[in-house]
């Protein structure tokens, strides 16, 4: 199923209808979307990270769990497919895939998924109308980089477990540039735009073309990667680079995100959840810059943040409190709206594979030749 989730977009899959061997998989799936290349044109993929993405869903053994949910990055123009991050956008299908699929009864009015995020191990809750027991996609929800209105998808993100400061430190120096390292969901390295001689205004093309700019940003994010706990993070899109400005449509502040190399053309859900969380850190590099709605509780701050991106803004209700002693803070709760729209469901032909006789097993669906894939 091709599935828009939120401003991404990817092909939704059973686990039961791809390979079980890694290897087998991801040389499936590089054929299913076309890559390695620039245009990915005999395949599903839209040339840009975020039209070639993989879901792979199943039912849960986990008790707090619905379904279990990996998500996978095929690169656009190298064969290359990794498990390494998370997508807060993809997850936006995933809970209407699970009803259409059968993997979860639709309620009678709306629907609620608990799914496990196998690429983290965190879990996240869906909630999405399904009036008459069937996944309704049309609404008056609407999220910047997506034309028209759609039915909205609640997520909500129940305090994870990986520390809100991967390096123990509010902020640190990081190839001679002051950043917050923070992790609400996705490993974010927060930096000034300024500090790199950006307004963070600009076009994401024109800083894609930045060659001055790219080899900061690389240097930055290979070193802070390490002090992350990433280990090695250069054939990797994690951590994420967002650069900070101040806001300019009445939000919290103004962002440009790096995947890693690529510039957003707005902002992941997960990273704009760290973002947020990053930018109600006392202390963290975002204070100065960012205009946080006045708080309303003296022990923790909690409050609707409107992240600013190329495209438009997107909201996260987020909260920040104090660990308990000498513990660093944690967050509580997130939650984001999303919206996601089933395109096309039906048989893909992946190209033939180059090195064996016959395709990457798989059920076959559409033809007689096995070499279609759900």
């Amino acid at each position: 199923m091709l599935m828009r989730g939120g401003t991404s977009k990817g092909a939704y899959f059973l686990a039961e209808d791809l390979p079980a061997d890694p290897a087998e998989r991801d040389d499936l799936l590089l054929r299913v979307m076309g890559s390695p290349d620039p245009r990915q044109i005999d395949g599903l993929g839209g040339a840009h990270p975020l039209t070639s993405k993989v879901a792979v869903v199943s039912a849960s053994a986990d008790p707090e769990a619905d379904v279990d949910y990996l998500f996978l990055q095929v690169a656009v123009d190298r064969p290359e497919v990794t498990d390494r991050q998370n997508c807060g956008n993809i997850l936006a299908g995933t809970g209407p895939f699970a009803v259409e699929r059968g993997l979860v009864a639709a309620g009678a009015g709306e629907t609620s998924v608990r799914i496990r995020m196998l690429n983290t191990g965190e879990l996240a809750i869906a909630t999405f109308p399904t009036p008459g027991g069937r996944v309704d996609y049309s609404g008056t929800a609407e999220i910047s980089g997506v034309p028209g209105t759609a039915a909205p998808v609640v997520i909500e993100f129940p305090q994870g477990s990986s520390p809100l400061l991967p390096t123990g430190r509010i902020r640190d120096v990081i190839a001679g540039t002051e950043v917050t390292c923070v992790d609400n969901g996705m490993p974010v390295v927060l930096i000034p735009a300024a500090a790199l001689d950006v307004t963070g205004y600009e076009a994401p093309k024109d800083l894609e073309e930045d060659l001055s700019l790219a080899e900061r940003l690389r240097e930055i994010r290979l070193e802070a990667g390490k002090l992350m706990g990433l280990g090695d993070v250069e054939g990797t899109t994690v951590p994420k680079l967002s650069l900070l400005a101040p806001p300019t449509d009445g939000g919290a502040v103004m962002t440009r995100t790096f995947i890693p190399v690529r510039c957003h053309t707005s902002i992941g859900v997960l990273g704009a959840a760290s973002v947020a969380a990053g930018l109600l850190l006392p202390g963290g590099v975002g204070e100065d810059i960012a205009e946080i709605p006045v708080q309303t509780e003296v022990s923790a701050q909690s409050d609707r943040i409107r992240i600013e991106h190329p495209s438009g803004f997107l909201d996260i209700e987020t909260s920040v409190a104090p660990g308990s002693g000498d513990a660093a803070p944690v967050v509580p709760r997130t939650a984001v709206v999303r919206t996601a729209r089933k395109i096309f469901d039906g048989t893909v032909f992946p190209r033939p594979a180059a090195t064996a006789p016959t395709p990457a097993p798989v059920r076959p669906l559409g033809g007689n030749d096995g070499s279609a894939a759900r």
